[in-house]
C-alpha cells in the first residue's frame, strides 16, 4: 500500500480500537505489529498488505462498506510463533501486543501493550537446527575522536556478553562476520561507507538513543574500565531491556576482550579455508567444524565453533588442552563413559536463559533436573583420571545438587507444557494443594455416585452427568424421558436438539465446591511453580558456570575422539620460525576420500625459508597443500591434535589467504579487483609471525601484467613482510627468482605424462615443475579432440617462435631483476615495465600481414583465465577464419 492510501485509512478510522492500534504502531514504525484480538493476532494497514504477501495470508478488510476500508490479516494466537519466526528470519522486527486485562472486567477499551519486540538479534531460537548456533546481537559505537569503534555483543538465549574496541572499519566487518551478525544497534552516527556496507550485507540496523543507567546495567558493567567499552555495553543493554520488557537475570557480567589475543583470520580467509561454513553450499557439511564436531551437547557444539573462530596465541593454555586430550585418548573406556553421560545433559545455557526469561515450563525444569542428575557420575569418572591434569577442572563442576533435589520434590514427572492448566506439582509438596485435589477427586466420585442414584430414582438408564466450560455441570436426559423427571427438583439449564440439560439443588451445591477447588488448585499450582522457578533463577550463575565446564569437557572429548579416529598427533609448539610437518594431510579432504586414498605430504620451512613457490598443473593438489597447512595451524592453535605423523609449528599471529576466483558482486568488484584487494590486505597487515597463502596471483589480467605483479608481490614479501608464505603459480618464469631471492625455495607437485595421458602423483617434490600441462588438463576436462589437437599445434608454434626470438637475441629469457628499493605505498612499482613492441611474436609463423598482426596482438592481450572452454574454442575458430582471409 502506498503512503497516501495509508494516511487516508488512518484519517477515516475513528473507532477506539483503531485509535489504540495507531497509537501503539506509531511507537514501533519499523516493526510488524501483532495486535491481539481474542484468539487472533491481527495486522492492519501496510502491515497487513506486506504481511499477507510474505506469510501467504488472506488479505481482508475492516469496515468494508466505508469509503476507505482498512486492510486486515490475522494469524491464530496458538500458531503465531511460526509466523513471527518467518518474518524475523527475513530480517524484520515483530512487536507483540497483548491484552493486559480480562475483557469481561475492562471498562471501555481493553488495555493493550507491547510485551516484547522480537528482532533478528534478540530471537531465542529453540529449533534443533539452531541448537549448536549462537544468535548474536551487536552494539556498535564510535569513539569521540572517530578514531576507533566500540563493539559489544550478546546472545540473549545463553546470556553471553562481551565487549572490545577495534581500530578500523575492516576490523569491525571481520568481527561482524565472525559473529554471523544479523542485527546491530547503533546511536545512528556510523560512517556512511560502513552504513552502506552493512546494508549491502543484509544486516539490520536498529537505533537506540536512550541510555539506561540503572542498577542492572551498572552490575553487568562492573568489570569494565574503558569508557568506550562501557558506553557500547550500555547501548546494547539499553536496547535489550527496552525491547524485551522483562527480567534478563541470566545476562552474564560483561567480559572485555582484545582481538589481538587471538589468531587473526579476516572474513575472506575464514571463508576461503571453510572453517565453519562451506563456501559452495553455505552449510556446515564439508568444513573443519563438521570434521571436528563429535560433541554430545548443544552447548559443547557452540563452544567448539567459538574455539575455531578465535584460535589462541597463549602457549600455556594450548599445552594444557593438549595434555587433557592426550589423557582422554589413552583412557578410552573413561572417555566413552563420559560421552554417554553427556548425552543425558540438556542445553544448560539455554535452559538457564528460559528460566530467567520467565518462559521455562515444567518440562524445561525436568530437563534441568535430569542434567544435574548426571553430574555426580561425571565427576566420579573424571576423578579416575590424572589429577595433576584434571584436578582444577573437577573443581569447576558444581553439581548444583540442591536444585536437583528441589525439582525432584516439586515437579511432577509427567508435567505438561502448559504452566496454567495444572498437573505441574507433585502430590505431597504442598498441603493446601493436596486438600484441593482431595476435594476434586472426591467430587468426581460423588458425581459418579449421583449419576447412579439418579438413574435408579428416575428409571432413565441413559441419564448422564456432564460438564462444559459455559454451563458447568448438568444432568442430561433425552427428550423422550423428560416426563419421568420431577419438575420440582429439576431446573432446565440448556436445550439441545434431542435432549435437555438440568440442574438440581444437590448438583449445584457440589458444582460450586468442585469448581472452586479446581480453580484454586490451578492457581496455587502456578504460584508454586513460579516460586520454584524463581528459586532456580537466583542460582543462574551456578548453572552457567557448570554449563561452561561441561561445554569445555565436551569439546575436549570430541577432539580426543576425532584425533584417535583420524590418527592425529600432538603438535610441538616452538619459538623458532620453523615448520616441520611430516605426512601432513588436509583433514576434511581425507575424510571424504578415505585415509588410504589421500596422499600425505611434508611441509618443511626452516627459519631461513620465507617463501615456498609451488608450481605444477591444475588439479594436482597445490591449493589443497596450501589449505592443509593453514587448517593444521588453526587446529593446533585451538588446542587440537593435527593430521600428520609429526608436526613442529610456531604460533602464528595471523593467517591471510588469496585462494580461488570469485567476484564481489555486492561491492561491484571484479575477480581481479578482489584478488588484488585480498593481496593488499595481507601485504599491509602481515608480520614476520604471520602465514600467507597466495594461490595463482595475477591470473585475472593480461599475462605480462599478471607476471609483473606476481613477481613484485613475491619480492615485497621477501624484502619487507618476512611472513611464512606459500605462493602457487602457473608462471613458470617465476621459478628463476630462487636464484636471486635467498629465502625463496621452489617446490612442485609431481605429474607425469604416460601415453599422452596426464597422471598426478599429488606428491610435493623439491624444485620447479618441468612444464604446465595445461593442455593435458583441458583434455581431462573433456574438451573436443580437434580442439586439443589444434591447441597443441598452436603451442608448438609459439614455443618454436619463442626459441627463435631468443636465439636471435642471443640471450635467455629472464625476469626483471629484484628491485633494491621498494615503495610500501605501491607494490606494483616494484616490477619494471617491459617494452615488448620490438619483440612482437608472429603467432602462426606465417608472413606478417595486417590481419595476422591483429590476431597476434589479440592473443597476447587475451585473459585466458576469464574464458570458459567453449569461449576459448570459439576464439580459436575466429582466429582461424581471420587468418584464412
Amino acid at each position: 500500500m502506498d503512503g497516501k492510501r495509508g494516511i487516508m485509512a488512518k484519517k477515516a478510522t475513528t473507532t477506539p480500537m483503531m485509535a489504540q492500534y495507531n497509537e501503539i504502531k506509531a511507537q514501533y514504525p519499523d516493526a510488524f505489529l501483532f495486535y491481539r484480538l481474542g484468539d487472533f493476532y491481527e495486522l492492519f494497514n501496510e502491515d497487513a498488505v506486506k504481511g499477507s504477501q510474505i506469510l501467504e495470508l488472506t488479505l481482508t478488510q475492516r469496515n468494508k462498506n466505508s469509503e476507505n476500508p482498512i486492510p486486515m490479516a490475522g494469524v491464530p494466537h496458538h500458531a503465531a510463533q511460526n509466523y513471527i519466526d518467518i518474518l524475523v528470519d527475513q530480517g524484520y522486527k515483530v512487536a507483540v501486543v497483548e491484552q493486559m486485562e480480562n475483557p469481561a472486567d475492562a471498562e471501555g477499551m481493553v488495555k493493550r501493550e507491547v510485551v516484547q519486540l522480537v528482532t533478528p538479534g534478540t530471537r531465542m531460537k529453540d529449533s534443533a537446527d539452531a541448537a549448536k548456533e549462537n544468535n548474536y546481537l551487536v552494539g556498535l559505537t564510535m569513539a569521540d575522536d572517530h578514531q576507533c569503534f566500540g563493539l559489544a555483543y550478546a546472545d540473549l538465549s545463553t546470556g553471553e556478553l562481551k565487549v572490545t574496541r577495534v581500530q578500523t572499519v575492516n576490523a569491525v566487518l571481520n568481527e561482524l562476520s565472525r559473529l554471523e551478525t544479523k542485527e546491530i544497534v547503533t546511536t545512528g552516527d556510523l560512517p556512511d561507507d560502513l552504513n552502506a556496507t552493512l546494508t549491502n550485507l543484509g544486516i539490520l540496523k536498529s537505533k537506540q538513543t536512550e541510555f539506561l543507567n540503572n542498577a542492572e546495567v551498572s552490575y553487568l558493567n562492573q568489570n569494565l574500565s574503558d569508557d568506550l567499552e562501557i558506553k557500547t555495553t550500555n547501548l546494547l543493554l539499553s536496547y535489550l531491556f527496552t525491547t524485551q520488557k522483562r527480567s534478563l537475570d541470566h545476562l552474564q557480567i560483561a567480559q572485555p576482550y582484545e582481538v589481538a589475543q587471538f589468531l587473526k583470520l579476516d572474513r575472506n580467509s575464514r571463508a576461503n579455508l571453510e572453517i565453519t561454513t562451506n563456501l559452495r553450499t553455505q552449510k556446515r557439511s564439508g568444513t573443519l567444524l563438521w570434521l571436528l564436531d563429535n560433541t554430545k551437547t548443544a552447548m559443547g557444539g557452540r563452544m567448539l565453533k567459538q574455539w575455531l573462530e578465535q584460535p589462541l596465541l597463549d602457549r600455556s593454555t594450548l599445552e594444557q588442552r593438549y595434555d587433557k586430550i592426550a589423557i582422554l585418548i589413552d583412557e578410552y573406556f573413561t572417555r566413552v563413559a563420559l560421552q554417554e553421560k553427556l548425552q543425558q545433559v540438556y542445553d544448560l545455557e539455554r535452559l538457564a536463559g528460559r528460566i530467567a526469561y520467565g518462559t521455562a515450563n515444567g518440562r524445561d525444569l525436568l530437563q534441568l533436573r535430569n542434567s544435574l542428575r548426571a553430574m555426580p557420575e561425571i565427576i566420579d569418572l573424571l576423578a579416575d583420571l590424572d589429577q595433576t591434569i584434571f584436578g582444577d577442572f573437577i573443581k569447576q563442576l558444581d553439581p548444583v545438587s540442591d536444585l536437583e533435589a528441589l525439582i525432584t520434590e516439586a515437579i511432577d514427572d509427567d508435567a505438561p507444557i502448559s504452566v496454567t492448566d495444572g498437573g505441574l506439582i507433585k502430590s505431597g509438596f504442598n498441603q493446601q494443594l493436596d486438600s484441593y485435589r482431595k476435594v476434586t477427586t472426591n467430587g468426581k466420585q460423588w458425581l459418579a455416585d449421583l449419576e447412579a442414584t439418579e438413574r435408579e430414582a428416575t428409571g432413565i438408564n441413559s441419564l448422564k452427568i456432564g460438564y462444559n466450560k459455559v454451563f458447568g455441570y448438568y444432568i442430561e436426559v433425552t427428550k423422550a424421558n423428560i416426563d419421568k423427571l420431577d419438575p420440582e427438583r429439576y431446573t432446565r439449564k440448556q436445550t439441545l436438539v434431542n435432549a435437555e440439560r438440568f440442574i438440581t439443588p444437590e448438583l449445584k451445591e457440589h458444582e460450586q465446591e468442585i469448581l472452586e477447588a479446581q480453580t484454586e488448585s490451578s492457581d496455587l499450582e502456578y504460584r508454586l511453580f513460579v516460586e520454584v522457578r524463581d528459586t532456580i533463577k537466583t542460582n543462574i550463575a551456578r548453572i552457567q558456570q557448570l554449563a561452561n565446564a561441561i561445554s569445555t569437557l565436551d569439546v575436549l572429548l570430541s577432539l580426543a575422539t576425532v584425533a584417535e579416529d583420524y590418527h592425529f598427533v600432538r603438535p610441538e609448539l616452538t619459538d623458532e620460525e620453523t615448520i616441520d610437518i611430516k605426512d601432513g594431510r588436509h583433514p576434511v579432504v581425507e575424510k571424504v576420500l578415505g585415509h588410504q586414498s589421500y596422499v600425505a605430504n611434508d611441509v618443511t620451512m626452516s627459519p631461513d625459508d620465507l617463501i615456498l613457490l609451488i608450481t605444477g598443473p591444475n588439479m594436482s593438489g597445490k591449493s589443497t597443500y596450501m589449505r592443509q597447512l593453514a587448517l593444521t595451524v588453526v587446529m593446533a592453535q585451538i588446542g587440537s591434535f593435527v593430521p600428520a605423523s609429526s608436526a613442529k609449528l610456531p604460533i602464528f599471529d595471523q593467517i591471510f589467504t588469496r585462494i580461488g576466483a570469485a567476484d564481489d558482486l555486492i561491492s561491484g568488484n571484479s575477480t581481479f579487483m578482489v584478488e588484488m584487494a585480498e593481496a593488499n590486505t595481507a601485504l599491509q597487515n602481515a608480520t614476520s609471525h604471520s602465514l600467507i597463502l597466495f594461490d595463482e596471483l595475477g591470473r585475472g589480467t593480461a599475462t605480462y601484467d599478471g607476471m609483473a605483479l606476481a613477481q613484485a608481490i613475491i619480492e615485497y614479501v621477501h624484502a619487507h613482510t618476512h611472513a611464512k608464505t606459500l605462493f602457487s603459480t602457473h608462471y613458470h618464469e617465476l621459478t628463476e627468482l630462487a636464484e636471486s631471492l635467498p629465502h625463496l625455495r621452489n617446490i612442485h607437485v609431481g605429474a607425469t605424462e604416460e601415453n599422452g595421458e596426464l597422471v598426478f602423483s599429488h606428491k610435493i617434490l623439491d624444485g620447479p615443475a618441468d612444464q604446465s600441462y595445461g593442455i593435458n588438463v583441458a583434455k581431462l576436462a573433456g574438451l573436443p579432440d580437434s580442439l586439443i589437437s589444434r591447441a597443441t599445434e598452436i603451442l608448438h608454434g609459439l614455443e618454436a617462435q619463442g626459441a627463435s626470438v631468443n636465439e636471435t637475441e642471443n640471450e635467455p629469457e629472464h625476469l626483471a631483476e629484484p628491485s633494491a628499493v621498494y615503495q610500501a605505498q605501491s607494490v606494483a612499482a616494484v616490477a619494471e615495465p617491459v617494452d615488448t613492441t620490438d619483440d612482437q611474436l608472429d603467432l602462426f609463423q606465417i608472413e606478417t600481414s595486417q590481419q595476422s598482426q591483429l590476431v597476434a596482438e589479440e592473443v597476447q592481450n587475451l585473459n585466458l583465465a576469464a574464458l570458459t572452454p567453449l569461449e576459448a574454442m570459439m576464439k580459436i575458430n575466429q582466429w582461424q577464419n581471420q587468418l584464412r582471409e
